[in-house]
C-alpha cells in the first residue's frame, strides 16, 4: 500500500513541476506550419539573471503568425543537475512557425 501511494505522490508532483514550467504564446494566428527552431536560454543566480539573449521574433525570421513556447524540457534538467552546483540553468525556447 505504501508504495502505491508513494508512487501516486511522485506522479502529482512531477505533472506540477510540468505544468509550471511550460509557457505557450501565440503571435498572430499561432503556427500555421511545422517549421520548428529552439535555441537554449541561461540564467545564473537560480534563474535571476539571464546570461544570453533569445530573442523570439529574430527566431520567427519575420513570420507573423508563430508560437512560442519556453520550457525546462527533461534535456534541460538533466543540464541544471550538473550547472546547478554554480547555480547556472538553462531554459529552451521553442518557435514554431
Amino acid at each position: 500500500m505504501l508504495k502505491k501511494v508513494t508512487s501516486a505522490v511522485l506522479i502529482v508532483s512531477i505533472l506540477f513541476v510540468i505544468g509550471c514550467a511550460t509557457h505557450i504564446h501565440k503571435v498572430g494566428n499561432g503556427a500555421q506550419g511545422n517549421e520548428v527552431i529552439t535555441q537554449r536560454q541561461w540564467y545564473v543566480l537560480w534563474g535571476l539573471v539571464p546570461i544570453n539573449d533569445v530573442d523570439s521574433h529574430t527566431i520567427a525570421g519575420g513570420a507573423t503568425d508563430y508560437e512560442v513556447k519556453t520550457e525546462m524540457n527533461f534535456v534541460d534538467v538533466v543540464i541544471s543537475i550538473f550547472t546547478g552546483l554554480i547555480t547556472v540553468y538553462p531554459r529552451s525556447v521553442t518557435v514554431t512557425k
